[in-house]
């Protein structure tokens, strides 16, 4: 499948919170979880904190905020566009929209074809 769209987007809301944390944390990143504790949340760290893998795939960046994902998962998810938003709630317990009272949260949609 051939698109032109992004892998990753981010809501208004998301991008609000992200410049929010970056006044507390300029260098930030995040990775896609896949799974085990906290769920499908994409979680946010301080730059300095995380150590990409060499198994783990950047699907671009939004706002300025480069953005991961382990292979495997991304296997699984290749032909989906991740839209990173922002609810209610706690942050995973190592991300950084932790204790905020509002959470990053990955929706998706199927990549449209692009026509010839």
């Amino acid at each position: 499948m051939i698109t032109d769209q992004p892998r990753v987007t981010a809501t208004d809301s998301a991008i609000a919170l992200i410049e929010e944390i970056r006044r507390d944390h300029p260098e930030i990143l995040f990775h896609q979880s896949g799974g085990c504790c906290d769920g499908s949340s994409p979680m946010c760290y301080p730059a300095g904190d995380f150590i990409v893998g060499d198994h783990d795939v950047k699907l671009g960046e939004i706002a300025g905020v480069p953005v991961y994902i382990g292979a495997t998962q991304f296997e699984a998810w290749k032909h989906t566009q991740l839209i990173i938003d922002v609810v209610p709630g706690r942050g995973g317990m190592f991300s950084l929209d932790n204790g905020r009272e509002k959470r990053f949260l990955t929706r998706s949609r199927v990549f449209a074809p692009t026509p010839d």
